[in-house]
């Protein structure tokens, strides 16, 4: 099978469902879905597992920026089309600068439900969460709204960001392929097939990285309790 049926498409969802709203740490939550996917839509299971390999391979995501090394800046439009600065949020506090791969992808809106949960302490420690995404305007407010998030959503268009730190990749044809029932080039704004690797930046006020979470492997995710400790490290420095 080369795409996904109707009928597997309503029962990812109802997985989707019943493994957001269960019991357990978001990696708990993310095994569970991927379990249900690679039941559900194997070829896809498969499909990713090679990307994986392939990219642990190329060393994906090992040159991003690591700990006790300066954060890139960045300017990004947010979902209202504001222009944010990396500099202007640190000047708030540490931020945990955030990389999804899209509205469209359950393993970032469980990733991005469990960062909200956690939002109240992230604020009472002065901290902030910002996300960043390849997706236009339009779909990172789809995200932002669906989602609830009360951070920023920022788009990278053409991953010009992602690619200075080392995290865009490319899909290849056989996830595309897979994926086809989405309308990236409409998402992105273009037809590269270009997305980032999800990954957790915690930087402190000084713009130097203390923490990250970088994994080829978009089914895994920092682990709340590891960016709450990271964040809340971060904010005790001055």
């Amino acid at each position: 099978m080369t795409s996904l049926s109707p009928t597997d498409a309503e029962r990812l969802k109802l997985a989707f469902q019943r493994c957001r709203d269960m019991e357990g740490t978001l990696n708990e939550q993310l095994r569970a879905y991927a379990a249900a996917g690679r039941e559900i839509f194997p070829a896809y299971g498969e499909a990713v597992d090679r990307l994986v390999v392939r990219l642990n391979e190329n060393g994906g995501g090992e040159n991003a920026p690591r700990p006790g090394e300066v954060m890139p800046p960045f300017m990004l439009p947010d979902e209202s089309g504001r222009l944010v600065t990396l500099p202007t949020l640190l000047a708030r506090g540490p931020v945990a600068v955030t990389f999804f791969r899209g509205h469209w992808c359950p393993y970032c809106r469980l990733n991005v439900r469990a960062v909200i949960q956690a939002e109240a302490r992230i604020k009472a420690m002065g901290a902030q969460i910002v996300a960043i995404m390849p997706e236009t305007q339009e779909f990172t407010e789809k995200f932002r709204a669906d989602s609830g998030a009360p951070f920023p959503v920022l788009t990278d268009l053409d991953n010009g960001y992602a690619l200075s730190l080392n995290l865009a990749i490319w899909l290849g044809t056989e996830i595309q392929r897979l994926l086809s029932y989405h309308d990236m080039a409409k998402f992105h704004g273009n037809d590269g097939w270009m997305l980032p690797i999800p990954a957790v930046f915690v930087v402190g006020r000084d713009g130097i990285v203390k923490a990250r979470f970088v994994d080829p492997d978009f089914r895994k995710r920092m682990e709340i309790d590891d960016l709450l400790a990271a964040l809340e490290s971060a904010s005790r420095e001055h």
